[in-house]
C-alpha cells in the first residue's frame, strides 16, 4: 500500500512544490479575507468582478500546466489543447442550460432556448444525462480524454513526432471550431451556450457562489498542480523526459514509448477539460472561439514565457499574460494586440528559460545552469 501512494506523496517533500502551495493557499485565503471582512468602500477591499477575474486567470493556470506536462517533460507541443479546454467547458454549459429549466425567454422545461428558436422539437440523443450534476461532471473527464485517447492512439502508433505532431492538433481544433459554429450540432452555434442560472442549486450571481468558484479553482490548480508533480517525479516521468531526450535511445532499451506519450496525453487533456469546466460558470459563456487555434497558440506562449518543464512556471506565466491583457485592453484597447507581442518578443530575446529559468538563477545560479530536465539541454528542441 505503501508503495503503490508514495508517488502521490513525493511532491509535498519538494521544496518548491511546498513553496508554490504555500503561496497558492496564502493567496487564496488573503483574497477571501479582502473580500468578505473588509467594506466595499475600503482601498484594500477586493471587490467580487476582481474575485471573478482572479479565478478565470486561475483556470487559465491550470490549462497552462497541462500544457507544460506534455510540452515541457514529454517534448510534444501540442497546439491544440484549447479543444480540450473547449470540450469541458461545453460539457459544464451543457449541465448549466439544463438547470435553467423553464425559467429561459420562451419558458421550455426541457429545451434550451437555442433549440426552441431553432424550432428542434426534441432533444439530441448527446444532451441526454447532462441535468444530473455527476454525469455531466464525468463528461468533463471522459469527453476530453476521449479524444486525446483516440487522437493520441492514431498518432503515437504511426510514430507522427515534432512539427507534424503540431500541425495535426492545430488542424484537429480547427476542425472542430468550424463544426461547433453549425447550428445543426446542437451547440448554440456562433452564439454558443449562455444565460446560466445557477450550479448545483447555487445562484451563479451571487457574491458567495462566485467566491467558491474562486477557491474551488484555485484548490483544482493545486491538486493538478501536485498531480502533474507527482508524475515528472516518477518513473513514468523520467522515461517522459528520456523520450523528449533521445526517443530512438528509449525505444532501443525496451520501453513501449508510445504507452507513456498516450498516458501523459490524455491525463494532460483531461486536466484541460476541468480548466474548461472552472472557466464557464465564472465567465457565463462558452462559445467556439475557445477551439480557435489562435487560442491554443497563446496557451503555448503562456507556458514560454513562465518557463519550460517547470510547471510553476506555467502558472506564472498564465497569470501574468493574462493580467497584462486585462491591462492593456483597458488602456490601448486598439493596440494591446502589438504591446502583448513586443512583450513575447522582448522575453524571448531577454529570458529564453522563461520567468522561472530567471527565478532558478537568482537563487542558484550554479544548479540552474543546467537542470537535468532542462528542455533547453534537449537535442529534441528544434522537433518540439
Amino acid at each position: 500500500m505503501h508503495s503503490s501512494t508514495s508517488w502521490l506523496a513525493r511532491p509535498f517533500r519538494e521544496r518548491a512544490t511546498q513553496l508554490f502551495l504555500g503561496i497558492l493557499l496564502a493567496s487564496l485565503a488573503t483574497v477571501t479575507l479582502l473580500n468578505l471582512a473588509l467594506p466595499a468602500g475600503h482601498p484594500l477591499h477586493v471587490s467580487t468582478y476582481t474575485v471573478t477575474l482572479l479565478g478565470k486567470y486561475l483556470s487559465y493556470a491550470l490549462l497552462a500546466v497541462a500544457v507544460d506536462l506534455v510540452w515541457g517533460y514529454l517534448g510534444i507541443l501540442s497546439l491544440g489543447h484549447g479543444a480540450f479546454f473547449a470540450l469541458g467547458g461545453y460539457a459544464m454549459g451543457m449541465y448549466l442550460m439544463r438547470q435553467i429549466g423553464d425559467r429561459g425567454t420562451y419558458g421550455d422545461p426541457v429545451l434550451p432556448d437555442f433549440m426552441v428558436f431553432l424550432d428542434w422539437d426534441s432533444l439530441p440523443w448527446y444532451w441526454l444525462g447532462f441535468d444530473m450534476a455527476w454525469f455531466a461532471f464525468l463528461m468533463v473527464l471522459l469527453a476530453p480524454g476521449l479524444l486525446a485517447l483516440v487522437f493520441g492512439f492514431l498518432a503515437f502508433r504511426s510514430r507522427v513526432t515534432g512539427v507534424y505532431l503540431s500541425i495535426i492538433t492545430q488542424a484537429l481544433t480547427f476542425a472542430l471550431m468550424l463544426a461547433f459554429f453549425r447550428n445543426e450540432m446542437g451547440f448554440g452555434g456562433n452564439n454558443g451556450l449562455t444565460d446560466f442560472k445557477e450550479l448545483l442549486g447555487f445562484d451563479l450571481r451571487s457574491d458567495a457562489t462566485r467566491l467558491g468558484l474562486f477557491l474551488a479553482t484555485g484548490i483544482a490548480l493545486a491538486l493538478g498542480y501536485v498531480l502533474c508533480r507527482a508524475i515528472v517525479a516518477s518513473k513514468l516521468g523520467r522515461v517522459s523526459v528520456a523520450t523528449r531526450d533521445a526517443e530512438a535511445r528509449t525505444r532501443f532499451l525496451g520501453y513501449r514509448v508510445e504507452r507513456f506519450q498516450l498516458f501523459i496525453f490524455v491525463v494532460s487533456a483531461m486536466l484541460a477539460g476541468v480548466a474548461g469546466a472552472l472557466y464557464v460558470p465564472q465567465v457565463g459563456i462558452i462559445n467556439p472561439s475557445e477551439f480557435s487555434p489562435i487560442f491554443s497558440i497563446e496557451i503555448v506562449l503562456w507556458v514560454a514565457l513562465g518557463g519550460r518543464a517547470t510547471l510553476y512556471g506555467a502558472v506564472i506565466g498564465a497569470i501574468l499574460v493574462n493580467y497584462a491583457k486585462t491591462v492593456f485592453t483597458g488602456v490601448m484597447p486598439d493596440a494591446w494586440l502589438f504591446a502583448l507581442g513586443g512583450l513575447f518578443v522582448l522575453v524571448t530575446v531577454l529570458l529564453p528559460k522563461g520567468i522561472a529559468g530567471l527565478l532558478a538563477y537568482r537563487v542558484n545560479p550554479q544548479r540552474s545552469a543546467r537542470k537535468p530536465d532542462d528542455p533547453s539541454t534537449s537535442p529534441r528542441e528544434v522537433s518540439a
